[in-house]
C-alpha cells in the first residue's frame, strides 16, 4: 500500500503532516481515508459551452467509481472555453492557449496536493489534449474520460449547419427567418458538436492512445453509458494505481501511430496533427510533422462522417462506434496490438471479442472500398511553407488547384471580403498573421470557410493561412503554414495576383515566384507590432513554438 500512495504518503503521513491532514478532514477526509490512494478527478464543467455543461455530473459519477474501488477521491476543476461561441471573434485567440492552461493547471493541482492519480474528463476541443498532456506530464496512473458527443439537431444539424448558413444568408440563398430557425435548432443540448469534428476525432486518437477505456470515445453526453464509462474510469484508476501502470508504460512511439492511423480512417481534425505532436512533446515520443505523411501513405480513409461526408457521431455509435473500425484495422496489420492500454491490457487483448458493424450499414466503408486509398491529412512543403503545411483533401475537392492570390491581415479581413462578394471562383484566399505568436493563438478559419461553402465557393476557392481549421471545416483547405508571417515566413510576402499552386499528389503547395523575388520583398519586409502586451497571450507568445512542433510552450 505504501508504493501505491507513493505522492499522497508525503502529504498526509507522519507527526509533521498534522496541519494538511486537519485542513483535509475539513474537505470530507475520514480517518481511515488517509490510508487510501488518492485520486484526483479533474474536471472541465461549465456552463460556458454545452459541451462542457454536463461534465460535473460526470466528475461525481468517477468519484463514486475511485472511491467504492478503495481509493479517496477529490474532485477539482480546470477552465474551459468554447471555441463555437468565440469563432471569429478576437477571444478565439484564447482557443488554443486554452490547451496550454489545461495542461498547466492539472499538473499544478495533482502535483500540489500529491495525488497518487488522476481521472481527467473533458469535452471542448482543447480540453482533451489538454487533459493528455497533464497525463504525460505527470506520468501518474491516469484516465482519460471523453465528456461524449451531442445529439443531432432538427433535421440532422449542428453547429457547422449554422456557420454555412450564414454565408448562405450572405449569398440571399436563405432568407432572415430560414437562418434563425437553423439557429434556434442546430444545438439540442449537452455534448461535443456532433460531427468528425475536432472533439470526436481527438476523443477516438485518445482512445487509440490507450489512455481512455474501451468505448469512451463514442457515447452519448448525456446517456446512462457515458455515466458508466466515468464511474469504470475511477475504479480503472484505481487499479491501475495497484498495479503501478502509468502513462509512459503507454505512450510509445507505436502508439501514436496507432492514434494517426484511427484519426485517417475516420478522416478526422486537422487539429489532430496540431495536438497529437503536442502530447507526444510531453510525453517526450519523438513525432514529426513527416510521420503523419509516412503513415497515410497506407492507411485509407473509411469513415463516411461530418464534415465532408453525411453522417453523425451519434448515428456511428448506434453502430458500434470505432472499437469494430480498430479491429479491422488491427486484422489488417494497420495497428500495433501489442500497446499497453489503461484496461492493464494490450490493445490487442482488447479488441479480441469485438463484433463486426451489423451489414449493411453505410457509414463506414470495407477496406476493399475505401473514400480514399490513403491519408486525408496531407503535409505539404514547397516555397510558401517551407517547414511544412497541413491540408485536408478528402477527395471531394480534387487533388490539385492553382490560383490568384487575394491577401488578407487577419480573420476579419478575410471574412469582410467573402461576406460583400468580394472572394470569387479561382481565388486562392491567403489569411495571415494568425499563426501561433502572430494571432496570437492560431485562430480557427472556421467562419471563412463555412461562409466559403455556404456562397457556394467550396469547389472554385482555396484557403490558405498560417492559422487553423476547425475541425468543420471542408474545402480546399490548408493551414498550419510555417514559418508563420508573424516570424517572417514566405507567406508574409506573398502579394494580391501571385499565383498560387496546391498538389495533393505531389505534396506542394507553390508560389509561382522565383528566389530572387522572394529576397527582394523579405527585404522590404517589416514584422507588425505584436497583438498583445501584457496578459496571457502576450506569454503565450512569447513561449510558443512553430506549429510544426505542436505549439507548445514547454519547449
Amino acid at each position: 500500500m505504501a508504493e501505491a500512495r507513493k505522492h499522497s504518503s508525503i502529504v498526509v503521513d507522519g507527526v509533521e503532516q498534522a496541519p494538511s491532514r486537519a485542513m483535509l478532514r475539513a474537505v470530507g477526509f475520514a480517518q481511515e481515508d488517509f490510508a487510501k490512494p488518492q485520486v484526483g478527478i479533474a474536471s472541465t464543467g461549465s456552463q460556458v459551452t454545452p459541451c462542457n455543461m454536463h461534465i460535473n455530473g460526470l466528475a461525481d459519477a468517477a468519484a463514486m467509481g475511485a472511491d467504492e474501488a478503495g481509493a479517496k477521491s477529490l474532485v477539482f476543476n480546470t477552465i474551459t472555453v468554447s471555441d463555437g461561441i468565440s469563432m471569429g471573434t478576437p477571444g478565439m485567440r484564447y482557443s488554443l492557449v486554452s490547451r496550454e492552461v489545461i495542461a498547466d493547471s492539472i499538473e499544478t493541482v495533482v502535483g500540489a496536493q500529491g495525488f497518487d492519480g488522476f481521472v481527467a474528463i473533458g469535452g471542448c476541443d482543447k480540453n482533451m489534449p489538454g487533459c493528455a498532456m497533464a497525463m504525460a506530464r505527470l506520468d501518474r496512473p491516469s484516465v482519460f474520460v471523453y465528456g461524449g458527443t451531442i445529439l443531432p439537431g432538427a433535421e440532422r444539424r449542428d453547429i457547422i449547419s449554422v456557420f454555412e448558413a450564414v454565408g448562405a444568408r450572405a449569398a440571399e440563398r436563405i432568407t432572415d427567418a430560414e437562418l434563425l430557425e437553423v439557429e434556434q435548432t442546430a444545438i439540442p443540448g449537452a455534448g461535443s458538436c456532433g460531427g468528425m469534428y475536432t472533439a470526436n476525432t481527438m476523443a477516438s486518437a485518445i482512445e487509440a492512445l490507450g489512455l481512455s477505456l474501451p468505448n469512451s470515445s463514442a457515447q452519448n453526453a448525456v446517456s446512462d453509458n457515458k455515466r458508466q464509462d466515468s464511474y469504470a474510469a475511477g475504479a480503472a484508476v484505481a487499479r491501475l494505481i495497484e498495479r503501478g501502470i502509468k502513462p509512459s508504460d503507454i505512450l510509445c512511439r507505436e502508439a501514436f501511430e496507432n492514434a494517426i492511423t484511427v484519426c485517417i480512417a475516420l478522416e478526422g481534425s486537422t487539429n489532430a496533427v496540431l495536438h497529437l505532436l503536442a502530447i507526444a512533446n510531453a510525453a517526450g515520443v519523438p513525432l514529426a510533422l513527416d510521420d503523419f505523411s509516412r503513415i497515410g501513405a497506407n492507411v485509407p480513409v473509411l469513415a463516411d462522417m461530418r464534415p465532408a461526408g453525411q453522417h453523425a457521431m451519434s448515428e456511428l455509435i448506434d453502430i458500434g462506434g470505432i472499437r469494430p473500425l480498430m479491429k479491422t484495422l488491427l486484422d489488417a496489420g494497420l495497428l500495433h496490438g501489442g500497446c499497453l492500454t489503461v484496461t492493464g491490457q494490450t490493445l490487442g487483448e482488447d479488441l479480441a471479442d469485438v463484433a463486426p458493424y451489423p451489414a449493411g450499414q453505410r457509414i463506414i466503408r470495407p477496406l476493399a472500398d475505401p473514400i480514399k486509398p490513403d491519408s486525408h491529412l496531407v503535409v505539404l512543403h514547397g516555397n510558401l511553407a517551407p517547414d511544412g503545411a497541413v491540408a485536408k483533401i478528402t477527395g471531394h475537392e480534387g487533388l490539385r488547384f492553382t490560383g490568384t492570390a487575394r491577401v488578407y491581415h487577419g480573420e476579419e479581413a478575410a471574412m469582410a471580403a467573402i461576406m460583400a462578394g468580394s472572394v470569387s471562383a479561382g481565388d486562392v484566399v491567403v489569411v495571415r498573421y494568425e499563426g501561433p505568436r502572430g494571432g496570437p493563438g492560431m485562430r480557427e478559419m472556421l467562419s471563412p470557410t463555412s461562409a466559403i461553402n455556404g456562397r457556394g465557393l467550396s469547389a472554385d476557392v482555396a484557403l490558405v493561412t498560417d492559422g487553423r481549421f476547425s475541425g468543420g471545416s471542408h474545402g480546399f483547405v490548408i493551414g498550419h503554414v510555417a514559418p508563420e508571417a508573424f516570424d517572417g515566413g514566405p507567406i508574409a510576402l506573398i502579394e494580391d495576383g501571385d499565383a498560387i499552386t496546391i498538389d495533393a499528389e505531389r505534396r506542394e503547395i507553390n508560389a509561382a515566384l522565383t528566389d530572387a523575388e522572394l529576397a527582394r520583398r523579405r527585404e522590404r519586409w517589416q514584422p507588425p507590432a505584436p497583438y498583445a502586451q501584457k496578459g496571457v497571450l502576450a506569454k503565450y507568445a512569447r513561449l510558443v513554438s512553430s506549429a510544426s512542433l505542436g505549439a507548445v510552450t514547454d519547449g
